[in-house]
């Protein structure tokens, strides 16, 4: 598979003005041109969980929820499943080896088994995907 997998930090730059960058818009630009996304399967709970807090901080109204999600399920996103069959193996090792969440660490474990590059704006999962010989998506 082509295409790139974004992590959560990547996915809510794109609802958020003020977290907008060229990295996150040139992945956005991907995604509009057809190019499909990779995640594993804890993606939209992550990204649901963003947006209620959001919500409840006051920094989106429930209207700009749903068109943010309206824009998101138009684009060719895959929801991988097997990170969950290795939560408990290879996720937690990763977590682990270099000091992540579990829920990076399945970022980590999604691109090391399918050789799609991880676009992240965490520095510390950027780097533990460099050290452990993942592709990356370059930063502009």
């Amino acid at each position: 598979m082509s295409g790139f997998i974004p992590d959560t930090s990547v996915s809510m730059a794109w609802c958020f003005e003020d977290e907008v960058n060229p990295y996150s818009e040139a992945l956005l630009a991907r995604l509009e041109a057809d190019e499909e996304a990779l995640v594993p399967s804890l993606w939209p709970l992550e990204v649901a969980n963003a947006l209620l807090k959001a919500k409840q901080r006051g920094r989106v109204t429930e209207n700009q929820i749903r068109g943010f999600l309206e824009d998101l399920l138009e684009f060719a996103i895959r929801i991988d499943d097997a990170a969950i069959a290795r939560a408990l193996t290879e996720v937690r090792f990763l977590a682990d080896r270099f000091h992540l969440t579990s829920y990076d660490a399945a970022y980590l474990e999604l691109t090391l088994r399918t050789g799609v590059p991880l676009a992240t704006l965490d520095n510390r999962l950027r780097e533990a995907a460099r050290v452990a010989g993942a592709g990356l998506v370059v930063q502009p």
